[in-house]
C-alpha cells in the first residue's frame, strides 16, 4: 500500500540544517512520530514527501525556508519591559522563554538584555533555515472516514471534518464551499 491523504502513518526521521547540524531525530527519542497525512500537523513539504511512500521506504527531502518556517522576520523582534516578568526571573541571552500572548502560547529567544527592557526574537528557531529530512516510513493505517457531518453543523466543525479528509479548505472558505468540498 502507498501513502495517501487521510492515512495514519508512523515515520522515523532525522532533520538537519544545511551545515549538517542535527535539529531533530525521532530515533534518538526512541519513538516514531505518528500523524494523519494531510491533517496540517506536519510541515506541508514533509507531508507531501510522505505521500506515495511504501512501508519500509526511505526518502530524503530538502525544504526551503518558505516551505518550512519562513524567512527570518525582523518585525518579530520585540522589546518587552522588564517589569512584565517576575522579579526573580533569570534572564540569559540565547535562552528560550515560553509565554502567552494575544494569539496564544509562544516561544521566544532572548536576544539582548537592556536596562529597562528585554529584546525577544519571536521567530521560529528554524526560521530562515533550509531543512533536510531523512524519512523512513514505518507503518501505514487506513483512516476510518468521518461521515457524520450535516449541512446544519457550524462552519468551524465542517472545516475540521474537511481538513481531516485532507480537503484543501481554509478559514476563508465559505460554509457553502466547505459543504460542496465535503460532498464531492
Amino acid at each position: 500500500m502507498k501513502v495517501q491523504t487521510g492515512h495514519n502513518v508512523k515515520v522515523h526521521y532525522k532533520g538537519t540544517l544545511s551545515d549538517g547540524t542535527e535539529f531533530d531525530n525521532s530515533h534518538r527519542r526512541g519513538e516514531a512520530i505518528g500523524f494523519e497525512v494531510g491533517s496540517g500537523r506536519m510541515l506541508a513539504g514533509f507531508n507531501d514527501a510522505v505521500v506515495g511512500m511504501s512501508e519500509g521506504q526511505k526518502k530524503s527531502v530538502t525544504l526551503s525556508p518558505e516551505e518550512a518556517y519562513g524567512q527570518h522576520n525582523p518585525r518579530a523582534i520585540k522589546a518587552i519591559p522588564r517589569d512584565a516578568f517576575a522579579e526573580d526571573f533569570n534572564f540569559e541571552v540565547g535562552g528560550l522563554i515560553q509565554g502567552n500572548g494575544p494569539r496564544g502560547p509562544f516561544l521566544a529567544k532572548i536576544q539582548a538584555l537592556e536596562e529597562s527592557q528585554i529584546i525577544l526574537d519571536m521567530n521560529h528557531p528554524l526560521a530562515g533555515e533550509e531543512l533536510n529530512f531523512e524519512i523512513e516510513l514505518v507503518s501505514i493505517e487506513d483512516v476510518v472516514p468521518y461521515n457524520d457531518w450535516t449541512p446544519t453543523m457550524k462552519k468551524a466543525e465542517l472545516l475540521e471534518v474537511a481538513r481531516s479528509r485532507g480537503l484543501r479548505v481554509t478559514t476563508k472558505s465559505t460554509k457553502a464551499q466547505i459543504i460542496e468540498a465535503l460532498g464531492a
